[in-house]
């Protein structure tokens, strides 16, 4: 029995090996490299001097985070959009699952359909039509004009509203399923009990709805939560200028800058920093 475990496991194992543990080994070697000339443009941390191997590894990129507060606000920005944008999903996805969970059966499928359905096209595409819609000669301002609720064009593009609507709309799935799958689960007689003593709807949801579902909302929130904190393509369609986000400043110390160490000392950074609410979940399920 134990062979057959370790044979079942031993594929998984091999992929978290391969292309996980050992990308992020390289990466925190980049990390631990300066900045050099030529192709990568850094020079390695262990190199092999004299016929011996020799540490030339410095941990100057990770204290340069820390004391310049430029990166720290990329940070502290960051975490706030992706806390906004899990928040908004969440919003969205408690009513959607409910209904899909209170749906028959057979029709549960058909909608579950309909929220991947954005899945099956392209992000560029999607944020493609956001644009047309959110411009100063998209739909959004022209019924707006021709409605009178406004005398010229609103700036609704390269906003932060735009690029929290652009988010929300791309991970709304990712609350959506997992919800689902808690909401489905659980006993409809809790809350028929709750009703049929005097509880309104709002109270029912509230003292035995959302304490059945909470598991299932903190998984939703994260796994929000996380792409989110290192979302760069949104932010640089649809977001403002002046919205430095990690994966915006990821992106100009690796391509323009070409500062590697820098740039993976950040990617390590942020990893460190999105494990921390992964382990309190954890934590908090196994005292559950």
């Amino acid at each position: 029995m134990r062979r057959f475990r370790a044979l079942v496991l031993l594929p998984p194992a091999l992929w978290l090996v391969l292309f996980v543990a050992v990308p992020l080994l390289v990466v925190l070697g980049i990390a631990l490299s300066s900045p050099g000339e030529g192709m990568p443009p850094f020079d390695p941390p262990l190199s092999r001097e004299a016929g011996a191997w020799a540490w030339r590894g410095t941990a100057g990129n990770f204290a340069a985070l820390a004391e310049d507060p430029f990166y720290g606000l990329a940070f502290l920005r960051s975490l706030r959009v992706a806390g906004l944008t899990a928040g908004l999903c969440l919003l969205l996805a408690y009513p959607m699952a409910l209904a899909i969970a209170a749906a028959p059966p057979r029709r549960r499928p058909l909608l579950l359909l309909a929220v991947l359905l954005p899945f099956w096209t392209g992000l560029l595409l999607r944020l493609a039509a956001w644009i047309g819609l959110l411009r100063d000669s998209g739909w959004v301002n022209g019924v707006l004009l021709a409605l009178g609720l406004t005398e010229e064009p609103l700036r609704l593009l390269y906003s932060e509203p735009a690029m929290l609507l652009g988010m929300t709309h791309a991970y709304l799935p990712f609350a959506v399923l997992p919800l689902y799958a808690t909401l489905a689960r659980r006993d409809p007689a809790l809350e028929e009990a709750a009703a049929d003593l005097g509880a309104s709807r709002w109270t029912v949801f509230r003292t035995v709805t959302l304490p059945l579902s909470a598991p299932g909302a903190a998984a939703a929130f994260l796994l929000v939560f996380i792409p989110a904190a290192g979302e760069f393509v949104i932010p640089e369609l649809l977001g403002p200028p002046e919205a430095q986000l990690v994966g915006r400043v990821l992106w100009t110390e690796f391509f323009t800058i070409r500062d590697w160490p820098r740039a993976a000392a950040l990617a390590v950074a942020l990893l460190a920093l999105l494990i921390l609410p992964v382990a309190l979940f954890q934590r908090l399920e196994e005292r559950r």
